[in-house]
């Protein structure tokens, strides 16, 4: 089987720090991060080795205030050849903002990240892909904000974000300032309901023989699988924040599977970033 033959899907990194963790009481606010050891440098780094060990090219959605703090880091995946894209600035929910809180949060992130790549930045994910049912003005207040896709809808039922009656396939959404092209996260059926099986905590619980089969279910619909990863999710060791046991379930299962699961995904499947999906797609 040939490189051509094998699924093309898609790899996204949301490059943010152990401590971002979202609704939680121990969460850190903003004016404590400088504070805290950083770990985002040393796991992001090791992440880019194994990318250029499988020859892949990602998405990066940095969060601005790592790109600040550490903005070598963006320009090395730049250099790199991967894409650079916006996790905001301050990792806020969406849906705890206003629009034009929101607007200035996500323009920031985007000028910031342009300057330190030196290339165009056209994608955003929203932390804890928190634009939902309450929040459609946040489309058109992307498009204002200068970017052309997003890949924030979870189409699924979720904890904190979740817009369970979302499209699953990319497709374009007409709002006031203009059309912006959406990626939902992927989701499997299963008995009739959505389930997620490619990123975050739901790649680390389910075994790789799972996630494989219903990567092969997703992409026999003719579409793509998203995956996406944290940096703290190759880092078992990294400090843990105080939260409930069924959280603290969910954020640290498995960490230690996290980097083998993405070699072997890297080294059986055609996988790409956005801008490359969008380029041979002809979706741009």
């Amino acid at each position: 089987m040939t490189t051509a033959d094998l699924p093309f899907n898609i790899l996204s990194v949301d490059v943010e720090e152990w401590f971002h963790i979202l609704e939680i009481e121990g969460a850190p606010p903003i004016e404590s991060w400088m504070t805290l050891e950083s770990r985002v440098e040393r796991n992001f780094e090791r992440l880019l080795e194994r990318f250029a060990a499988h020859d892949v090219s990602v998405t990066c959605f940095f969060l601005g205030w790592v790109a600040e703090r550490f903005p070598h880091l963006v320009r090395r995946a730049a250099e790199a050849g991967h894409e650079i894209a916006s996790h905001g600035f301050a990792h806020q929910l969406v849906y705890t903002q206003t629009p034009d809180e929101f607007r200035q949060d996500v323009e920031r992130s985007r000028l910031l990240l342009e300057d330190l790549s030196g290339t165009s930045v056209a994608g955003y994910r929203a932390p804890g892909f928190s634009i939902t049912e309450e929040t459609p003005w946040a489309f058109e207040q992307l498009v204002r904000a200068g970017y052309r896709y997003d890949s924030s809808l979870f189409p699924a039922s979720r904890g904190h974000g979740g817009f369970a009656g979302a499209q699953r396939a990319p497709h374009t959404i007409e709002t006031p300032a203009g059309p912006l092209i959406e990626f939902p996260i992927s989701v499997a059926r299963v008995l009739g309901k959505r389930l997620c099986f490619f990123g975050g905590g739901y790649l680390r619980f389910f075994p790789l023989p799972l996630i494989r089969s219903m990567t092969r279910q997703v992409n026999r619909e003719g579409l793509p699988v998203i995956y996406y990863v944290h940096p703290r999710e190759i880092d078992p060791d990294h400090p843990r924040l105080p939260m409930s046991r069924v959280r603290h379930f969910k954020s640290y299962v498995n960490l230690s599977s996290t980097m083998n699961k993405l070699d072997s995904l890297m080294r059986e499947q055609s996988l790409a970033s956005f801008r490359e999906w969008m380029a041979r797609t002809a979706l741009a």
